[in-house]
């Protein structure tokens, strides 16, 4: 009986031993899992700082953007960037190169579009189009720009080429036009799709030369508008919340899908520049894109380097450029632009890469008999 006593006392410290032994290792493992998963949440709820290069410089600005590019519109000047040739989706913002591709493939943009049946029921943001309906272009245009219509938008590729691929080569043929190099449009509206991106630099490119369009760049800064319906009219109101708080921007577009993140395409105008900024998956993406607006604004200002009122020389010619043109730049950096000409044109330099190319008149003279005006 003791002996039976004595190994049942034997086994229950064993029992407790293996318990207390579970229970030290659950805490420790506890301990370790609740410090992962902290140092998750705080670097979660506390957004890193990013260093971004501003091109031409060594200074830095911080945004929480995957990847960015502002430029300014008139020249293509590339002023700050992030990643700026990573390759990625960029969802509704896609329909900034569905504009200019539309508006230079359309002849009237009063003509009259009616809905072809592929465009009812897309997926996503929609204005809603009926099967049938008729409106105009600019209609379509805006319900696509300021609404984000995913149907207005197909219907507008379907107006201009026989397929939404037929249409989507037109947008290829666009982009590089326009100096994208790197991206690949599958689609007129954004939804994810395979091979379906472009980068920030290339988005930034199209839209400044999407915005020097004087019909798209109206577009783009419509705050309002009231297009027709199949019973009443339709009033649509942009989504870019940046018209209404600032005065100075004028435009573009946003986007989100659940893989491209949310990503705007943003144009201000200050002291006689216009800029455009791009940030892609970025969460904060109004004042982010806002800030680094002003801050270009406030740091580059457009230096006039030929004036077409002024007289230009070559060897034994003269002749007057055939326009002014000017260049962004920061004050310290006037000393990085030159001007060298040939018999036919003038061409501008800046950081010893060739900008600009300007034709000027050309006429014969006696060099000693010709004053040129220095400033």
């Amino acid at each position: 009986m003791r002996k039976l006593f004595g190994l049942r006392v034997s086994v229950t410290r064993v029992a407790l031993l293996i318990i207390t032994a579970i229970l030290v290792a659950s805490f420790v493992m506890g301990a370790i899992l609740s410090g992962i998963v902290n140092s998750e949440v705080v670097k979660n709820t506390h957004r890193p700082n990013y260093k971004v290069v501003q091109a031409g410089s060594m200074g830095l600005l911080m945004t929480s953007a995957r990847a960015m590019a502002t430029v300014e519109v008139s020249t293509g000047r590339l002023l700050y960037e992030k990643n700026a040739y990573e390759a990625m989706p960029m969802a509704s913002t896609t329909k900034i190169v569905t504009a200019i591709t539309v508006l230079e493939h359309v002849a009237d943009t009063n003509e009259i579009v009616k809905v072809d049946d592929r465009a009812i029921g897309i997926e996503g943001t929609s204005i809603y189009l009926k099967k049938g309906e008729q409106l105009t272009v600019k209609e379509l245009l805006l319900g696509m720009m300021l609404r984000s219509g995913n149907d207005a938008s197909s219907a507008l590729a379907l107006h201009v080429s026989k397929s939404i691929a037929e249409f989507s080569e037109l947008m290829n043929e666009v982009a590089k036009k326009a100096g994208a190099t790197n991206s690949n449009f599958k689609n007129p509206h954004g939804l994810d799709e395979k091979d379906h991106y472009t980068t920030a630099y290339d988005l930034a490119m199209i839209t400044a030369y999407a915005m020097r369009n004087p019909e798209f760049a109206e577009i783009a800064k419509t705050k309002d508008a009231i297009i027709s319906g199949p019973n009443h009219k339709r009033p649509i109101q942009n989504k870019n919340r940046l018209l209404r708080s600032n005065q100075d921007v004028v435009g573009v577009k946003t986007g989100f899908t659940s893989k491209a993140g949310r990503c705007f395409v943003g144009a201000m105008q200050e002291n006689g520049m216009t800029v455009v900024n791009v940030v892609l998956n970025c969460g904060p993406m109004f004042p982010e894109s806002e800030a680094m607006m002003e801050r270009a604004g406030d740091e580059f200002y457009m230096h006039k380097v030929l004036d077409k009122e002024k007289v230009v020389t070559y060897e034994k010619f003269a002749g007057m450029v055939e326009e002014d043109f000017s260049y962004p730049i920061r004050s310290n950096e006037v000393e990085k632009l030159s001007v060298k000409m040939t018999k036919t044109e003038v061409q501008v330099y800046f950081d010893q890469k060739l900008v600009k190319s300007v034709p000027y008149s050309v006429d014969f003279f006696e060099s000693d008999q010709v004053i040129v005006e220095e400033e």
